[in-house]
């Protein structure tokens, strides 16, 4: 019985020694810069914090500010702990837990989506979209199709830029473009549809209350401001509540699409990823 019990001494002992070598080990292969309780801060867990661009001197407060910051947080959790009751800290506890799953979850389903999602949309998936869906594309601000030109008011080929402008066939439009150099601001791509907004902070002399004359189909106007001259031409209009044409649609409806593929896709891998285990032999419902 005594051998017994000094043996048992001596394999505890033996055991405490051990530990504490491998903390010792422990303690010299990392430098501890902090304590706080039973939790330590080390020298390469702020390594990061400082680059070779950063002085002694912020890289001092920089590490001084982490310090300050990680001792409070240890601080708070273990008073919280103290002064909580067991079923706040289980529930606390299970958050944690549940994040934790959520976060390897989503890391591991998104590395496969970014693997194995097609991300090319075809025309015509996005075109039949828009046709089943149609009441979901409708406006809720004005557009405008349009080419501006603002020059100054003494520009000595103001005429033939206008009659250039407002005839804009291949050859005036390669002409304007050759001329850019002369012109204040310019935008010539009246083939893209744009909010009214966009237009309003380009063209200071437009406002919103010249609506009923600017959107109107093959629309021109010449305005003034105290800096120059404004030429607009307004190709086209789609009006507030009216369904949204297909090419200013199209950005969305690929991000529509793209997701719906997305949502499927991840829900195959679940369903995959369950029957594997069942079919393995390592996931299995106790009746």
């Amino acid at each position: 019985m005594i051998k017994r019990k000094v043996l048992t001494v001596a394999c505890l002992l033996m055991f405490t020694i051990i530990a504490s070598c491998n903390f010792l080990k422990e303690s010299e292969e990392k430098e501890v810069i902090a304590r706080v309780n039973g939790a330590y801060l080390y020298k390469e867990d702020v390594a990061s914090l400082i680059s070779e661009n950063t002085s002694p001197e912020d890289s001092a407060q920089l590490v001084s500010n982490f310090i300050t910051r990680w001792a409070t947080q240890k601080l708070l959790i273990d008073r919280a702990r103290v002064n909580l009751n067991e079923e706040q800290l289980q529930e606390f506890d299970r958050l944690v837990q549940n994040y934790k799953n959520e976060l390897y979850a989503k890391a591991y389903t998104d590395a496969i989506v970014a693997r194995e999602l097609d991300t090319s949309i075809s025309r015509w998936a996005a075109e039949k979209y828009y046709e089943e869906n149609g009441e979901n594309f409708i406006l809720n601000e004005n557009l405008v199709k349009l080419r501006y030109i603002n020059l100054t008011k003494n520009n000595n080929d103001f005429e033939k830029i206008k009659t250039r402008f407002q005839r804009f066939n291949d050859e005036d439009k390669q002409a304007l473009l050759d001329m850019a150099i002369q012109f204040n601001s310019y935008s010539l791509n009246d083939s893209v549809w744009v909010k009214t907004k966009q237009v309003y902070d380009k063209i200071r002399p437009l406002t919103p209350q010249d609506n009923p004359e600017f959107l109107k189909n093959k629309n021109f106007l010449q305005l003034e401001d105290s800096l120059g001259v404004y030429l607009i031409s307004v190709e086209d209009v789609k009006l507030r509540n009216e369904q949204a044409p297909l090419e200013y649609s199209l950005p969305n409806i690929k991000q529509i699409l793209l997701n719906k593929r997305k949502l499927e896709l991840i829900k195959n891998l679940e369903k995959d990823i369950t029957q594997d285990a069942i079919k393995n032999d390592k996931f299995e419902i106790y009746n």
